[in-house]
């Protein structure tokens, strides 16, 4: 393999040299060295799955934000909750959805019903509701919003529940059941969904 890629390379070079034209030679570079057909260049970082996987978290690549088929009635800006696979599901239409990874709840915590997208935050704050407070004393009474919350980078709240679509501060969560009812998503996933949902979008939790 190496062998052929330094005889490719030598082979390229010889070809520029004996093209002499400046011009037929950069012309010569970009066919040999342009991406694969249907593939572009970009600028800048990759985001989400080469950014997660260059740091210390690692994510299933299932979990990993990406388009999928998906076959619904529901309108174009729905949210579609499958807790049992993992998955929440942004309707795009025409048989597409954009899928993202989720922690669910734990057992004794799940729960499902169709409602709407109250309100959304960047950095929101957290206060534990005092039932959590009586399950976990150690928990503060409030908590401003920030890189330690562990409501993470944004919240997508969802009608007058207690429950919200927020970011974790313990990204290696996702793909398990470990809240008290809300959904979780990398930082990266829910400012991605923030971006895109509507407030009084559909949310379907099943």
């Amino acid at each position: 393999m190496l062998r052929s890629s330094r005889a490719a390379l030598s082979g390229a070079a010889v070809l520029l040299a004996l093209l002499g034209s400046v011009d037929l030679a950069q012309s010569a570079a970009k066919f040999l060295f342009a991406p694969p057909p249907g593939m572009t260049l970009s600028d800048g970082t990759p985001r989400n799955g080469l950014q997660l996987r260059a740091k210390t978290v690692r994510l299933d690549p299932k979990f990993m934000r990406q388009v999928v088929p998906y076959q619904t009635t529901q309108p174009v800006g729905t949210i579609v909750v499958a807790t049992e696979e993992k998955f929440l599901y942004l309707v795009l239409g025409n048989g597409k959805a954009l899928r993202y990874g989720i922690g669910t709840a734990k057992d004794g915590f799940s729960w499902s019903g169709t409602h709407h997208v109250s309100n959304k935050r960047e950095w929101p704050d957290w206060t534990p509701p005092a039932e959590m407070r009586q399950r976990r004393p150690g928990l503060p009474t409030h908590m401003a919003g920030g890189i330690n919350n562990p409501l993470g980078a944004r919240a997508i709240y969802i009608g007058s529940t207690l429950y919200r679509i927020h970011g974790t501060n313990e990204p290696w969560t996702i793909g398990h059941d470990v809240s008290s009812g809300c959904i979780r998503m990398v930082n990266d996933d829910v400012e991605d969904l923030y971006e895109r949902v509507k407030i009084g979008a559909k949310v379907i939790v099943l």
